[in-house]
């Protein structure tokens, strides 16, 4: 068998493996990246790329007060019982000196969504914005060929393949048709993406997570970093002692035996895709099928495993497994389904949430992790046993061609065959609607109409829809006087059903504040490092903000790399 030795070996190349790489390169260690997918990037190249991490230099610089300390209160009272004290505290001393590290030595670099406010503004240490960063969009030229090897986005987050940033860029696109400025900005941006698709069978502009992952590797390449697709690890090697000290690779040449002198990195993106997993922990899901995610395929759990295999624990005790986010499942071409998380509509005025008995049960503005714990729980009391939790978005057509739902696109996008492949249900009348979603129809159109009256004055006395400032930051600015609420009253009606989706997982194994792996004993072990949705999230199975998987995953990046350097051999 072949054998190699390295100083790091990193095994994943979304942005924890990728952060952990080239922060240890930067340190001089001789690094390695396996990746068992034929292409890298992970999930962070299908996600949309927030980072939080309080106290960033982009947040300070622009006048956003915010320290460690009030960041602790907020994630304290976040995650309570569950709070990691070691963990949190490594966390918030490092981010924003992980965020200084990468935008002065490397291609990474960030810029500030103000208007991204924490997801619970209003408890004990919540902001309004700030502490939420993105990677500034990059030319995917700079990656010359290796672009070809960087995972495109989640095409049903697109449009049409272009990739569309968050913030005052969405709003130019729901305003394509109400205001020049929006369509000469729209349009220049498809003139672009087209010349792109031209001249290189792909976006070049990346945004989001695909930014973030094509900065990354741009980075790792520029220090010589190499990234091995088509390469699994099989099992990781111990020396007598015990200590981790590399892994068996399986490459499409033959099997390689990789030494770690200073560690190995578990950084395989969790357990999404893991069917025996998610039966074991998402109870929405018994058979595991019943789960729908946007992760890659790849994204089987086999960081955790490995771990597993060695004497590493993973972390099964926090109430929530994953950050639940409500997905739609679009007809592909093929006929087969998709998977759209619906981040932006559910804010929208005129666009609420019921479930089968035609009864709201949520604030559709809250956080989509928030959203699902609702739907799951009123599913649970309203179903037989057993049964899955399912909801649909309603709204009527002025709501509908204005800001679309789900994967069917404003006005002037075509949405017919959305209807014809079942994706997007019509009904004249609420009664018509509510008969194709299965609910009652005089309970569904009670709902609309109690929802109704308060709504047109910018009131929701049931849910409080609109009342925080991170609900309006995803409502409509230019609508009054709650940008989030709008009667429903102008037929014909559309919905679209919603399944429980994730964005990453949070059981992971259990680490320290070095990002070490420990034992069963809660002893680190030599050798082995985890970072991302391999560990254990530091959120206690809550999600306060945007960003609160890339966050950790870059800083205990920095973290581990930091610890690599400074270990004794």
């Amino acid at each position: 068998m072949k054998r190699q030795e390295v100083d790091v070996l990193v095994i994943g190349s979304g942005a924890g493996g990728l952060s952990t790489a080239v922060a240890a390169a930067h340190r001089r260690l001789d690094v390695l990246v396996v990746e068992k997918e034929p292409v890298f990037g992970g999930t962070t190249a299908r996600s949309g790329g927030w980072m939080w991490i309080p106290g960033n230099g982009p947040e300070l610089r622009a006048g956003i007060e915010d320290n460690a300390e009030k960041a602790r209160i907020y994630l304290q009272h976040e995650a309570g019982d569950h709070f990691d004290a070691e963990r949190v505290d490594a966390f918030l001393e490092a981010g924003p000196k992980a965020v200084t590290f990468f935008e002065e030595n490397t291609s990474l670099q960030f810029d500030l969504g103000p208007f991204f406010a924490d997801y619970h503004p209003d408890a004990p240490g919540g902001m309004d914005g700030g502490r939420s960063i993105v990677a500034r969009p990059f030319d995917g030229r700079e990656l010359g060929d290796e672009i070809k090897r960087l995972r495109p986005p989640l095409q049903e987050i697109t449009f049409l393949g272009m990739m569309i940033g968050s913030g005052k860029e969405l709003l130019h696109f729901f305003n394509v048709m109400r205001s020049p400025v929006s369509a000469f900005y729209v349009a220049k941006l498809f003139f672009k993406f087209l010349r792109d698709m031209a001249f290189h069978g792909r976006p070049m502009r990346l945004m989001n997570g695909n930014a973030l992952a094509g900065r990354l590797a741009k980075s790792a390449f520029d220090k010589n970093i190499p990234i091995w697709t088509h390469a699994p690890v099989r099992a990781l090697l111990r020396d007598d002692a015990g200590k981790v000290i590399g892994a068996r690779v399986e490459r499409r040449d033959g099997p390689v035996e990789i030494i770690a002198r200073k560690g190995v990195v578990l950084a395989a993106g969790g357990f999404p895709q893991d069917m025996l997993r998610r039966k074991e922990l998402m109870p929405h899901a018994p058979t595991g099928y019943e789960h729908v995610t946007p992760a890659p395929p790849g994204n089987t759990g086999d960081g955790l495993r490995l771990g597993e295999s060695v004497g590493a624990v993973v972390d099964t005790s926090l109430p929530h497994a994953a950050a639940w986010v409500p997905i739609s499942r679009p007809v592909k071409a093929d006929g087969t389904l998709g998977t759209f998380p619906h981040f932006v509509d559910r804010s929208k005025p005129g666009v609420i949430a019921v479930t089968r008995s035609g009864r709201r049960f949520v604030n559709e503005s809250n956080s989509y992790h928030d959203f699902c714990q609702a739907m799951v729980k009123r599913c649970a009391e309203e179903g037989p046993e057993g049964a899955e939790p399912a909801a649909w978005f309603i709204t009527d057509h002025r709501a509908f061609r204005k800001y679309g739902l789900g994967y069917a696109k404003p006005a002037p996008v075509p949405y017919k065959a959305l209807i014809k492949n079942g994706y997007l249900l019509r009904g004249q009348t609420l009664a018509e609607l509510a008969a194709q979603i299965g609910a009652d129809p005089a309970q569904l159109q009670q709902t609309v109409t109690e929802f109704n009256g308060p709504a047109a004055r910018g009131e929701d006395p049931a849910f409080g829809k609109g009342t925080t400032s991170y609900n309006r930051s995803l409502g409509d600015p230019e609508h009054g006087p709650n940008p989030c609420l709008a009667p429903i009253k102008d037929g014909p009606f559309y919905a679209v059903r919603l399944y429980v989706g994730d964005l990453g997982t949070f059981a992971g194994l259990k680490t320290n504040g070095n990002a070490q792996v420990l034992d069963d004993q809660g002893k680190p072990m030599a050798g082995l490092y985890s970072v991302g949705n391999d560990a254990a999230s530091i959120m206690g199975g809550n999600y306060p903000g945007g960003g609160i998987t890339l966050g950790p995953a870059i800083t205990f990046g920095y973290i581990a790399a930091r610890h690599m350097s400074s270990a004794n051999d």
